[in-house]
């Protein structure tokens, strides 16, 4: 017992030693968490470069690892590209993220230009992958959109009839289905026809941008229906038209007879609840002479 505790026993010369390198150790640790080692500006740019090489190393590594990969790979939809997938293609995990950050909002890749634009992946690697990218029938590049749009007005397009147009031949419009298709006819039968394309717009479902595209293949030819004067056509004749009721019919005869006549469409704005929004559809029915 006294052996091990002289181990223990020190001399005055060696307890300022002892001393001495405790204060070391504690002035050494409060540099080393209060005082900055690096800054931008001493960083040694012979170190930089290499730390750049070592990386433009890894990341050839990966392409070819992806490269490899990619090879034996069938076709797929870049919008559902999951993690996994991403880091088998040579993606980083920020392009990734970008992707699925894409996604979350209900937005989707309808082309090679739009993947690269939504996350960010090099020249390279989108000419090695977007051969494999197989987007769904429904979409189509911007660069189509804007060619067929310019089109329309460079070029005087063979429209057909919408009067005349089957549910058939309605569904060959990017955009419209049997349900659309046949909500289109079944309202064109409803209003005795089609006065103007703006109509379409009318039928529940249809979103301005597939309006579009319909009156892109197909228009209104000029109808042989007369308007019917407001100033003399009757209740139950205004009744019967579109865009009225009777209610509504009664409303505007008596606004007609409360102010001798009318003489401007903008006048039925004073009757309650009048469908202003449907004003330029209800002048393809009535004049005012």
């Amino acid at each position: 017992m006294n052996k091990f505790k002289s181990h223990f026993v020190f001399n005055r010369s060696q307890q300022n030693g002892i001393f001495l390198l405790v204060v070391i150790i504690i002035a050494l640790q409060l540099v080393y968490f209060f005082v900055p080692f690096t800054s931008e500006s001493s960083e040694d740019p012979r170190q930089e470069e290499a730390v750049r090489k070592i990386q433009n190393s890894i990341d050839s590594l990966k392409q070819v690892a992806a490269t490899r990969n990619i090879s034996q790979m069938a076709a797929f939809n870049p919008s559902t590209i999951s993690d996994y997938k991403g880091y088998t293609l040579g993606m980083s995990v920020e392009e990734i993220d970008r992707l699925h950050a894409h996604r979350a909002q209900g937005l989707w890749i309808n082309s090679s230009e739009e993947f690269q634009k939504v996350t960010g992946v090099s020249d390279s690697l989108l000419n090695i992958i977007s051969p494999f990218f197989k987007f769904p029938d429904w979409t189509r590049s911007k660069a189509e959109e804007k060619d067929v749009r310019k089109k329309s007005f460079l070029e005087p397009l063979n429209k057909a009839d919408l009067n005349l147009a089957s549910a058939e031949d309605l569904q060959k419009v990017n955009g419209i289905g049997e349900t659309f298709s046949q909500r289109i006819v079944t309202y064109r039968t409803k209003i005795d026809g089609f006065r103007g394309g703006i109509q379409l717009q009318d039928v529940y479902g249809l979103s301005p941008e597939v309006v579009e595209k319909v009156l892109l293949m197909f228009e209104v030819r000029d109808s042989t229906s007369e308007k019917m004067d407001l100033n003399n056509i009757t209740v139950l004749q205004l009744s019967e038209m579109p865009y009225f009721n009777y209610e509504l019919a009664r409303s505007v005869i008596a606004l007609r007879k409360k102010n001798e006549r009318i003489t401007s469409f903008e006048e039925l704005e004073q009757i309650k609840n009048f469908p202003v929004e449907k004003i330029d559809r209800i002048k393809l029915y009535l004049s005012i002479d």
